[in-house]
C-alpha cells in the first residue's frame, strides 16, 4: 500500500485539489457541536482535510504514510502536527483525543486490518469523544471491480484493495460504540487528469 499512495502523490502531487472534502466540512459540524477541542487524522494524505480542521479554530495531529504526501503537508501545517508513518502502527505519541476524523482510509484493509484500526482508533480517544468516518459503500460505482479478494472487496488496482461498507457492515465495525448517526453522501472532487468526479461515500458518526 505504502508503494501505491507515494507513487500516486509522487506522480499527480495535489490530486484531489485543495478544498476539503464534503464530509470533512460535516464533520467540524457535528464536532464543534459537541465541544471538540484536538482531532487527531489518520491517513491525512497531503493536509486538505487537516487543514479546513485547523482553519475552523481545532488542534489537529495528521498520520499518513506518503513521504512525498508528508512534505506537502508540512509546506501548509498551519500548526498541525504530522506523523510519517501507517496507521497500522498507531499511537505515534501518547496523546488522547476529543474527536478523530477518517476519510477513506478504512476500507483500504482486509478485515483483520480494518478491526485492529478501528481498535487503535478507540484506544487514543478520550472516553465520550467522538470518531467520523467515510467510506465507499456498496452503492459507489467501482464495486465489483476487479478480483475479489473478501467479501465485497476487491483489487482494481495493482497494491490497491478496496473494501465497500454496506450499512449493517459498518455498524458492526462500530458496536463498542454508541452510533450517534450514519448515512450516504455525494463527495465533488478534483481528480486529476480525469477530472471533477463525484464519488458516493457512507459515513459513521459514533461515540466513546
Amino acid at each position: 500500500m505504502n508503494t501505491f499512495w507515494e507513487e500516486r502523490f509522487r506522480d499527480e502531487g495535489r490530486i484531489w485539489g485543495d478544498s476539503p472534502s464534503r464530509t470533512a466540512t460535516y464533520a467540524i459540524e457535528l464536532f464543534k457541536k459537541a465541544g471538540v477541542r484536538e482531532v487527531l487524522v489518520p491517513g491525512s494524505g497531503y493536509g486538505r482535510n487537516a487543514e479546513a480542521f485547523a482553519r475552523a479554530g481545532f488542534s489537529v495531529t495528521g498520520i499518513e504514510i506518503s513521504t512525498t504526501a508528508v512534505n506537502f503537508a508540512r509546506q501548509n501545517a498551519q500548526g498541525i502536527r504530522y506523523h510519517h508513518g501507517s496507521v497500522s502502527d498507531m499511537p505515534f505519541d501518547d496523546s488522547v483525543y476529543d474527536a478523530i476524523c477518517c476519510f477513506n482510509v478504512l476500507h483500504l484493509f482486509r478485515k483483520k486490518e480494518r478491526m485492529e484500526f478501528l481498535q487503535k482508533c478507540r484506544d487514543q480517544l478520550k472516553d465520550g469523544g467522538v470518531m467520523f468516518f467515510a467510506v465507499f459503500p456498496e452503492k459507489e460505482p467501482g464495486y465489483g471491480r476487479g478480483r475479489m479478494v473478501e467479501e465485497h472487496t476487491f483489487g482494481s488496482k495493482p497494491g490497491r484493495e478496496v473494501h465497500y461498507y454496506t450499512t449493517e457492515d459498518l455498524v458492526s465495525g462500530f458496536q463498542a460504540l454508541e452510533v450517534l448517526e450514519t448515512g450516504l453522501m455525494e463527495d465533488p472532487e478534483e481528480h486529476g487528469a480525469e477530472g471533477r468526479h463525484t464519488h458516493l461515500l457512507r459515513y459513521m458518526y459514533a461515540r466513546k
